[in-house]
Order: structure tokens, then C-alpha cells, then sequence
């Protein structure tokens, strides 16, 4: 994979930034927009950006600072679902609280925002705290976004119970957009200034880059990121006119400016920022080295996000908007489906044999596809098919044996799903595993095995439940034709 990001410059130019701003401050609450963990988004749009790098730039300020993560109540009533890993937005916060505390992070707390005495959430609540994580709950805030006088007061941000914090730097996060960190940092710096505490805010996000032009493709990525949201990136007009420098934010955090400039106002009697982008410590735009392979890829991204939310149509999650908007985008850059090279083998395979197949691009660039079989599903079939490639195994050699298949086999034809009569990804995986103690050739495929991240792989059906959570695990860029497994196969 070619790079065209320079991620250990980031690390280093993104912690100074964040420094900086902390010394403008006795503490400062730390709104970090995206991913904490695992940014894949900016690993795939940004060739070089390793996913870790936002908490790998925290571990030495690790003593001097929290965590307090923010989940909406109604994400949890409705079930939302984090795409990368196929979880629910309760059970993400379980494991971000898990992976930050194994990394030696304090995690003071989570904030439950929007609450309306949901059943559900009280329950999520409940199970929180019997794991001893300490939770608060946070209401609609009373007069926002236009009677200011009332929002900074009791009745407003002062009906929030406080959170006590004892560091410098407390972060802000969580996992998934709308669920209440800026309201969260403005209730605390309430009552910090209240206390006579100097308590400030900053915003940590990755994307839009301000510093890039309004329809690069990297920006326009993002928008397709965020076509569920309506999110659309704009001039930052603030800044243009404080600054006369054209810079590029997006709309929620323009429309929402003025608001927070005057809460802000009314909360610490300064006016710090003059800008949405004056409140951003980003770096990002800085340490792109090439820029024709960040805009290839960024390109692959939005056609990504319209398969994403073309599928998330048909089955029902957002609306036709959200993949409209992104094909308009598409449009704008000059691209369309088959940018992914992945796609057209695979839907022309699945119409000549009339089954369904997947195609996998491995890193020399050659495609290889898994078709559908009485044994085995696409995914099964693709992934070995995979694995002999990469370890030079002839097509005629079975990597299983009938006698190893044979058990699961008896097992999965007493089920009346026709689907699952077929071997799963993941049982492949096991009984290749179980198979390579006693066989080299086996055991030398799987080490291959991790050679698959990043490649692109596509699907002429919707992956669902472990075969696509499997798929994730490997780390491969999937993309699905919005097709039921079921459906009769009909392609254009």
C-alpha cells in the first residue's frame, strides 16, 4: 500500500497543538469528534494514518488527564448500530471503557444525554453500574439553542448534576456523532466558573480538514461519512471574516456557532474564539505527503459509503436520501460504482453461474473471487481461495479434508436455514486453525492470513450477523450489492 500520510509527524505536531491549548486553561474539556480508538475512517482515507494514532498521542499526557464518554438515550432506545464492528452504540461504550482502561486510562464516567425515562436506558444504566462505572444522566437543556440567560443558569446547564474531575485535560467522546459532548463540556464549564475554576474548551476533529480545499476529495469523504447526518462542509465564514484566510468547517458546527460564542460569553466574560475553527486543534492537513494517493483513496471511501448506505436502505435503516446524496458526490468527483475494481468481477461471475460470489483484490493486485457451493458460502470460498494464492498452494489441493468437514457437516443439515447449511467463514477459520497443528502447509496459510487487511472485497449479497463480523475481524474493506442472500440473482 502506497502511503500518503506522515503519521509519526502527526503525533508529534497533533500533541503540541493539543499542549498549547492546555496551557491557556487551569483545565480544559476536550471535545474529540470522531473515533478515539480505531479510526479506520481517517486509516483508509489517509494511507499511512495508523488508527491508534489519537490515543497513542494521549498516552504521555496519560497521567494528567480523563475520560468521560457520552452516549445519547435515544441511540440506545432505537438500538444504533456502530457500522465497523456491526454493535449497538450501549455495547460500543462497554468496549471503549474496557480498551481505555486496559491501556491505563481514567475513565471518571458516562454520560447518559437526552434522557427520557427510557426503559431501555435504564437498564443499560443499571448493568454500567454494577460493572462500577459511574453514570449521570443529562436532560434537554432548558431554553437552548436561543434564551442564553436561561441556559446559563439553574435551570439550564445548573439542572445537570456535576461531574467532579480532578485532571487538567478531561476528554470528551463517543461512539457515534449526536450524542450530547459539546452540551456535556458547556454543563461542566458551568459550574467550573462558577467554582472560580479557569475551565476551557477546544475541539479535537479529524474532518472536515480546514485547511484543504471545500470539495477535495478527503472532504467530500467526509460528507459521505456523514450522509445519515446531512452534514455538509462549508466555508467557514467566521474565520474569513475575522481573518480574511478561507478555511472549511462543516454546517452544524457554523449554525451552532453563534450560540456557543454567546454561552461561551455568558460562562467565562471572554470571547476566546472568533471562529468554529479558531476551537479546533487539528493538524491533520499538515501531514499529507502525497497528494494523489490521499484522493484516490478518499475516492474508493465515498464509493464505500454509498454501497454502506445503499444496503442500510434496503434494510430499512435510513432513509433514500442518505445514498442519494452520496451518488451526487460520486458524481462531483468523476466516479461511479466500479472505481472499486473489486465489483465488476464479482457481479460478472455471479451472473454466469448464477450463484453468489464475492472478489477479494490481494496486495499484487490480483483479484481473486468465492462463488457460492452446496459446502461452502462466498465468503468461505473466497477466503481459502485466498489463502492458496498467497501461499502458492495448487487449486486442485483441498486445504480441508472431507474427514474434518464431515462432523460440522451432520451438525448444520439438521437446521432448516438453507443458508446456514452451508460452512460459515468463521467455522472455515476454526477447523483451518484446528487442522494446522498437525499440517505445515495449513499452518503457513494462516500466517498469511493477516496479509488480507485493507484489501477491498465485495459481495453481490448484504453480509449480515458472523460472517460479517468475521469479515470485519480481518480487517478487509467490504462492500455489498443491496441484495438479500435470498433474493434471486438479478443483475443488470
Amino acid at each position: 500500500m502506497k502511503k500518503g500520510f506522515d503519521n509519526k509527524k502527526y503525533v508529534k505536531v497533533q500533541s503540541e497543538k493539543i499542549k498549547e491549548r492546555i496551557k491557556m486553561f487551569d483545565k480544559l474539556y476536550l471535545e474529540v469528534g470522531g473515533k478515539l480508538f480505531d479510526d479506520t475512517h481517517a486509516s483508509r482515507v489517509l494511507p499511512g494514518f495508523k488508527s491508534d494514532s489519537k490515543i497513542n498521542m494521549f498516552q504521555e499526557l496519560k497521567d494528567d488527564l480523563e475520560i468521560i464518554f457520552c452516549i445519547s438515550a435515544g441511540d440506545i432506545e432505537k438500538n444504533k448500530t456502530r457500522a465497523e464492528y456491526g454493535i449497538t452504540y450501549d455495547m460500543e461504550i462497554v468496549r471503549l471503557i474496557n480498551k481505555a482502561q486496559s491501556l491505563g486510562f481514567f475513565v471518571n464516567c458516562v454520560v447518559i444525554t437526552l434522557y427520557k425515562n427510557q426503559i431501555a436506558v435504564d437498564k443499560f444504566i443499571k448493568k454500567l453500574n454494577r460493572q462500577g462505572i459511574k453514570t449521570y444522566i443529562h436532560t434537554y437543556t432548558k431554553g437552548y439553542p436561543t434564551d442564553v440567560d436561561t441556559i446559563v443558569s439553574k435551570a439550564g446547564y445548573g439542572a445537570n448534576e456535576y461531574i467532579k474531575t480532578k485532571k487538567p485535560l478531561i476528554l470528551i467522546n463517543a461512539p457515534g456523532p449526536a450524542s450530547g459532548k459539546l452540551a456535556t463540556c458547556l454543563s461542566q464549564l458551568y459550574y467550573d466558573h462558577n467554582k472560580g475554576i479557569n475551565a476551557g474548551y477546544a475541539k479535537f476533529e479529524t474532518f472536515p480538514v480546514w485547511n484543504l480545499p471545500l470539495k477535495h476529495p478527503i472532504n467530500m469523504a467526509y460528507e459521505a461519512a456523514t450522509a445519515e447526518l446531512n452534514d455538509l462542509n462549508m466555508i467557514d465564514s467566521f474565520h474569513l471574516e475575522a481573518y480574511k484566510k478561507t478555511t472549511v468547517n462543516y454546517n452544524r458546527d457554523l449554525e451552532v456557532f453563534p450560540v456557543l460564542k454567546n454561552i461561551l460569553f455568558k460562562i467565562t466574560g471572554k470571547n476566546i474564539y472568533k471562529s468554529p475553527t479558531d476551537m479546533g486543534v487539528n493538524m491533520v492537513g499538515f501531514c499529507i505527503t502525497n497528494k494523489k494517493v490521499v484522493e484516490e483513496a478518499s475516492k474508493r471511501e465515498v464509493v464505500r459509503r454509498y454501497y454502506q448506505e445503499t444496503n442500510n436502505y434496503k434494510l430499512g435503516i435510513v432513509d433514500e436520501e442518505a445514498p442519494k446524496k452520496i451518488k451526487m458526490l460520486m458524481n462531483e468527483l468523476g466516479i461511479d460504482e466500479k472505481y472499486l475494481d473489486v465489483v465488476e468481477p464479482a457481479l460478472v461471475k455471479s451472473k454466469k453461474q448464477k450463484r453468489h460470489v464475492m472478489s477479494l483484490k490481494l496486495p499484487n493486485g490480483k483479484i481473486i473471487t468465492g462463488k457460492q457451493t452446496d459446502l461452502l458460502s462466498p465468503s468461505s470460498s473466497l477466503i481459502i481461495n485466498a489463502l492458496k494464492e498467497l501461499t502458492n498452494i495448487p487449486d486442485n489441493i483441498k486445504l480441508l479434508s472431507p474427514s474434518v468437514l464431515e462432523p460440522i457437516m451432520k451438525i448444520k443439515l439438521n437446521t432448516d436455514d438453507e443458508y446456514n447449511k452451508t460452512l460459515q467463514l468463521q467455522e472455515i477459520l476454526i477447523a483451518l486453525s484446528i487442522c494446522s497443528v498437525t499440517n505445515p502447509i495449513i499452518k503457513k496459510a494462516l500466517t498469511n492470513i493477516r496479509k488480507l487487511e485493507n484489501c477491498e472485497v465485495h459481495s453481490t449479497y448484504i453480509v449480515q450477523d458472523g460472517e460479517l463480523k468475521t469479515l470485519k475481524g480481518l480487517k478487509v474493506n467490504l462492500t455489498c450489492e443491496p441484495d438479500y442472500y435470498y433474493n434471486n440473482i438479478i443483475i443488470n
